[in-house]
């Protein structure tokens, strides 16, 4: 099987220890991430080729982030070094009716700096299957959303298939430019697309039904999803696959999530997952899509792809960090229904 290769920037990730607020903590706990990066991370899990590229300062820290990712078989040949630091970002957990706080401090990063030429698609895709990027990139800065476009360009032309988690960050956008203005460009050279409700609201103005799951009982809005699909596809036609991730936090540590996905004018639904005693809900996202593109390129039915990326996502909300660390069996268990948390023996 062919490499799948995730375009990004890779942080360093500080959280104040045992839910406390920034302004109470005198210490930090610190472990690696970002989203292209996580999404590498779960395919590498599942025992895939996945390849991660990105712009990385020369300096001690770049080096352990590396070798974080080579830990978990992530391939980073085409990871490069320039001028500049390494993005940082600190997160103040949620608790309870307690919101979690992010804080980016990713300006004038190496990532942030990059300039279209600066990498060789060409060399990078070869032998390569799919790309997959986010919006996250093209929030960092001008360049490397021009860096984001030529990756795009370059895969569609060496036949790739290409995914986008559209990643909507409100606290990023802020070179003079916005998702609306930015992002459909880029996605129209998708095949699939990730995203949440607001996600699309916000990139592509699409609105669709509110999920507003309190238990598993509830019953999807199903046409308001297929049309919300039917009104993406007509403004991609590339595009032929089309997830919408649902989340309903009732508090902190009580969520429930599920999913839709359109397939060339069928839509299929996820079962609901009812997730009490949330550990970190960064990177979920990531997971979700991790598991999609699993089934998908191992032939899976489009349902049996969607209830691998729901169940990734619903087992990532149980381990702290911005990775999820589960092998391919785990998430078929958990799709399989097998959520009863007992001991394993």
């Amino acid at each position: 099987m062919k490499r799948i290769v995730t375009f990004g920037e890779l942080m360093l990730r500080l959280t104040p220890p045992s839910f406390d607020r920034f302004g109470q903590s005198s210490r930090f706990e610190a472990n690696f991430g970002g989203s292209e990066a996580n999404v590498a991370v779960s395919l590498a899990n599942y025992g895939l080729q996945s390849e991660f590229v990105s712009c990385l300062p020369a300096n001690k820290i770049a080096d352990a982030s590396v070798r974080d990712l080579n830990h978990y078989g992530v391939v980073t040949d085409h990871v490069i070094r320039r001028a500049g630091r390494m993005g940082l970002y600190y997160m103040e957990e949620a608790v309870a009716m307690r919101s979690s706080q992010v804080v980016y401090d990713r300006g004038d990063s190496a990532f942030d700096r990059m300039q279209p030429g600066d990498l060789d698609w060409e060399a990078i895709f070869h032998d390569a299957g799919w790309f997959h990027w986010s919006g996250i990139t093209p929030a960092v800065s001008q360049g490397a959303a021009d860096v984001c476009a030529e990756a795009i360009r370059v895969a569609r032309r060496m036949g790739l298939v290409v995914s986008c988690d559209i990643n909507f960050r409100r606290n990023l956008w802020k070179y003079g430019k916005t998702a609306g203005e930015v992002l459909p460009a880029l996605m129209e050279g998708c095949d699939i697309v990730f995203g949440t409700e607001l996600e699309y609201k916000q990139a592509l103005g699409v609105d669709m039904p509110a999920f507003k799951a309190v238990d598993t009982a509830y019953e999807m809005p199903m046409e308001g999803y297929r049309k919300a699909a039917e009104e993406v596809a007509a403004m991609l036609p590339h595009c032929h696959t089309i997830v919408f991730a649902l989340r309903n936090v009732l508090h902190a540590q009580h969520h429930l999530l599920g999913g839709t996905l359109w397939h060339r004018g069928e839509i299929y639904s996820s079962r609901i997952f009812d997730i009490e005693g949330v550990v970190d809900c960064v990177g979920v996202g990531d997971a979700y899509n991790a598991g999609i593109i699993y089934g998908m390129l191992h032939d899976c039915t489009m349902q049996r792809s969607l209830d691998l990326g729901a169940a990734a996502c619903a087992l990532k909300n149980t381990v702290p960090g911005d990775y999820a660390q589960f092998p391919i069996e785990e998430i078929m268990a958990a799709a399989d229904g097998n959520t009863n948390g007992r001991v394993q023996r």
